[in-house]
């Protein structure tokens, strides 16, 4: 099952945003979206979608309407709230564990597909933009509303999953794959300090998901624990294989 905007962003950080208006929000998307770790074409599909939608409301001058037209309120603020989640959710894209957000890969599509609906369905019931008689408005309301973007998984990223949630993978395998993932996701960091935050980070997100009673859940980050800590270990002894054989070597 799918997992909500809340359990993948804290409902606290979303309501440190409240009074943030639209276009503001929009612009914080744009930016997370540019330096995001993983999901990185999903959250760039997303922001050049809502870079179409501030360009429509800043043209519509809707903070100042905001003040003048109480009826554009309620929708508004819907929208408002839309925004802000979906920023939790492209922000997540580079602050969280790379293998939580690997491992979750396909909930994490579907909730940049549902941010998009959502956003444009918002946008539609939004009166004086429905029914503002102005063609440039106009047109720019049917290009966002042609413009269905494509959320999905990459190729490589579904191949990564796989050896990493795959009991039956060797821990052979989940040391070369991470090796390669994880020297990009963290390009300033050696391979052991990048195992290390990976596994701090799968720790917080394991309390999270303990404090949900999401056992489902669990069970996928403790298996990702378990592959950081016998990698790590797997690298410990190669390194003192590495030590022994240069000090025979210098005998």
């Amino acid at each position: 099952m799918a997992q909500s905007w809340e359990q993948l962003g804290e409902i606290a950080s979303v309501a440190q945003f409240t009074g943030v208006d639209a276009v503001k929000l929009i612009g914080m998307i744009v930016t997370a979206a540019n330096t995001a770790r993983m999901h990185k074409k999903n959250c760039r599909q997303f922001a050049q979608h809502l870079k179409l939608i501030g360009n429509l409301l800043q043209q519509l001058k809707i903070s100042e309407m905001k003040k003048t037209c109480p009826e554009i309120l309620e929708p508004l603020e819907g929208l408002e709230d839309a925004l802000r989640r979906s920023y939790v959710l492209v922000n997540s894209c580079q602050d969280r564990s790379y293998l939580y957000l690997l491992a979750m890969g396909w909930n994490i599509v579907y909730q940049f597909r549902k941010a998009q609906n959502e956003i444009d369905r918002y946008l539609k019931i939004i009166p004086l933009i429905t029914l503002v008689d102005n063609v440039r408005i106009k047109e720019r309301l049917e290009v966002i509303d042609s413009d269905q973007r494509v959320y999905t998984l990459d190729e490589e990223d579904r191949k990564v999953q796989d050896v990493i949630l795959k009991q039956e993978s060797t821990r052979e395998a989940a040391k070369s794959i991470l090796k390669k993932t994880l020297s990009r996701s963290y390009p300033e960091m050696g391979f052991c300090e990048a195992l290390k935050t990976e596994n701090g980070k799968l720790q917080v997100e394991l309390q999270r998901s303990r404090a949900r009673y999401d056992e489902d859940q669990c069970e996928v980050i403790q298996r990702l624990i378990d592959v950081t800590e016998e990698t790590a270990a797997d690298v410990d002894v190669d390194h003192d294989h590495v030590k022994e054989f240069s000090k025979k070597k210098s005998k």
